[in-house]
């Protein structure tokens, strides 16, 4: 991961959403182990789409050319307008409350189906809780956490 990386990134980020007619700002962050790739833009609901799927496949399409135009294995997230950071935020915080009412009533509670992102943001979310322990259940597309009492 490295300062040409992030710069070759942004310029071919900026290409695709000129491509597409989009009116975008795009900053480009190395992290530990992948690209976060933030995208600004007036009118965010067409690239997040339902639920984010537009967003999801637009960051797989960026991975493939990423991939291609580097010639290595690089990871790449892609953020529009905050959606993922306001996402994550909101369900660590309804993680926690569900944990808490299985904690006091020491009653399973179990989530809706869920991506395996947002499952991974759950588990870690309660990990440190020693009161709660969590598990992923059933088959995608149905797979879900499952909270219980320790």
């Amino acid at each position: 991961m490295n300062n040409n990386h992030s710069q070759e990134i942004k310029k071919e980020v900026e290409k695709f959403f000129q491509v597409s007619t989009f009116n975008v700002e795009i900053s480009v962050t190395a992290k530990e182990e992948s690209f976060l790739v933030e995208v600004k833009t007036d009118d965010p609901k067409i690239l997040i789409g339902e639920k984010g799927q537009t967003l999801v496949e637009i960051q797989h399409l960026l991975r493939i050319l990423m991939r291609k135009k580097l010639q290595e294995n690089i990871l790449l997230e892609l953020d529009i307008n905050d959606y993922k950071k306001r996402k994550e935020e909101a369900l660590k915080e309804i993680a926690r409350d569900v944990a808490d009412e299985v904690s006091f009533y020491k009653k399973e509670k179990a989530f809706p189906p869920m991506s395996s992102y947002e499952r991974r943001i759950v588990h870690l979310a309660l990990q440190n809780r020693d009161d709660i322990k969590t598990e992923s259940v059933d088959d995608p597309p149905y797979r879900k956490v499952v909270v219980k009492p320790q």
